[in-house]
């Protein structure tokens, strides 16, 4: 194995969530189609955009690193997504689909948010300003989605699932 170091964990995890962005970017088009919401499937297409600017972000990062920019299979943001597909199956005729779906979402920010700040925090030990700069513009954006999502489901998906009961 060798010695490994901060800066090859720092880049493994940065194809991780390159990998990570590429799909939710596909995962969120399919979200916002089947979202019954207006407002929901305004915040997934929103978000959408956002998240096509944090692979150029990524992007511009690897470029600091003197990397190609390149993905690596994410397992977890794969069984997560895969997670979403089966709320869209399984509720999709039902008032609770909104509220699945946006929990599906929330998987999707909270594991890019732990992954995000780990990275600026490893990249802020590496002494690597610009890069903090970029993961810090993307953290912001991933955490705003979330509290969006947040108040999505508390005013109108929870209580619609609810009384349907």
């Amino acid at each position: 194995m060798g010695n490994k170091t901060l800066n090859d964990l720092f880049l493994t995890t940065l194809k991780d969530v390159y990998y990570a962005e590429k799909a939710i970017v596909r995962a969120l088009s399919k979200m916002a189609k089947a979202a019954e919401s207006e407002d929901l499937k305004e915040a997934f297409l929103k978000h959408r955009e956002e998240s096509e600017g944090h692979v150029q972000r990524l992007e511009q990062v690897f470029e600091m690193l003197g990397k190609k920019a390149s993905g690596k299979t994410c397992e977890a943001i794969k069984g997560i997504i895969e997670e979403g597909q089966e709320i869209m199956e399984d509720f999709g005729d039902s008032d609770a689909l909104d509220a699945g779906l946006i929990a599906a979402g929330q998987a999707v920010e909270h594991y890019e948010i732990s992954r995000y700040g780990t990275l600026r925090t490893w990249a802020r030990h590496l002494d690597m300003r610009d890069a903090v700069k970029l993961l810090d513009q993307t953290l912001a954006e991933e955490k705003k989605t979330d509290q969006l999502l947040s108040e999505l489901a508390e005013a109108r998906a929870n209580p619609k699932a609810d009384r349907a009961a």
